[in-house]
């Protein structure tokens, strides 16, 4: 939307960058949401928006973005960058205050370097390989365009008004997910094994659509789930990679839906209270 929307009833910030992106069709998916004025902000710029007085102006923060992976890096790309302790301890005081956090796609792969941002999430996809958790995982694996059936596991705010199953064609990831910290929403038909996947640094390399000398562990076929971390409601949603994804009109309405169940009262009383369990 090209003119400022002032009857909206809240303030959405939207940060990208990082990973290549269609602007356009990405910027179609907020511009429906009637009930939020949006505002996208690009990485690196958009990193001092991670900051707890952020909860004073927007409702909820959407995470498309994927700082910390240096694709330029002159030897062995990608070199993994580190926040800075700065951000990091605003980026937490941030999550404190509650702020209501979305994160997209390729955003599971954001700050590698540092392990916390994970356990914010619930997973981590890898460019190469790492050690999280205490466990050594290689690199993660990657396919484009899967046309696959993605199910409802139970119900929730998050997926109201959506069938119990949908088709949808998307990318998806073969990454650890962290099934103990995380209450899963929505799993997908797909069959998560290398077999079927691409290995991402050899894509990095040059070498797209390759699994040579690779291998994953098999994955939970998760593909959506809600969260807490501190007092902080959290949504991830691992589609919305292309345009054909963004137009499609249940993940419109899932990214919908997430943006305002995490803006609402109800999802920050059970991050408080979830918070408060976790802490005794």
């Amino acid at each position: 939307m090209s003119v400022i929307n002032y009857a909206a009833e809240r303030q959405l910030l939207v940060v990208a960058r990082g990973h290549p992106y269609a602007k356009d069709a990405f910027s179609t998916v907020f511009d429906s949401l009637e009930d939020y004025c949006w505002s996208l902000v690009e990485q690196p710029a958009a990193a001092r928006f991670f900051h707890p007085d952020s909860c004073n102006e927007y409702a909820a923060m959407l995470c498309y973005d994927m700082p910390g992976v240096d694709f330029t890096a002159p030897d062995d790309p990608p070199a993994l960058r580190s926040p800075s302790e700065a951000f990091k301890r605003n980026f937490l005081a941030m999550l404190d205050c509650g702020m209501g956090m979305v994160f997209m796609h390729h955003s599971l792969a954001a700050w590698p370097a540092w392990d916390e941002y994970a356990e914010i999430v619930g997973g981590r996809f890898h460019y190469r390989p790492a050690t999280l958790r205490g466990q050594a995982w290689p690199d993660s694996g990657y396919r484009h365009d899967v046309t696959h059936s993605v199910r409802l596991l139970e119900p929730h705010p998050v997926t109201a008004g959506l069938p119990n199953s949908f088709e949808m064609t998307d990318e998806v990831y073969l990454c650890p997910v962290f099934s103990d910290s995380i209450t899963p929403l929505l799993g997908s038909d797909y069959a998560f094994n290398e077999d079927n996947f691409y290995s991402a640094k050899r894509a990095v390399e040059g070498q797209m659509y390759s699994r040579q000398n690779w291998s994953h562990p098999s994955g939970s076929g998760l593909v959506g789930w809600v969260k807490h971390y501190k007092n902080s409601p959290i949504v991830y949603l691992q589609g919305g990679d292309n345009e054909l994804a963004m137009d499609h009109p249940q993940f419109r309405i899932l990214v919908h839906n997430a943006i305002r169940w995490v803006s609402s009262p109800a999802a920050h009383r059970w991050a408080r209270a979830a918070h408060l369990t976790t802490r005794s």
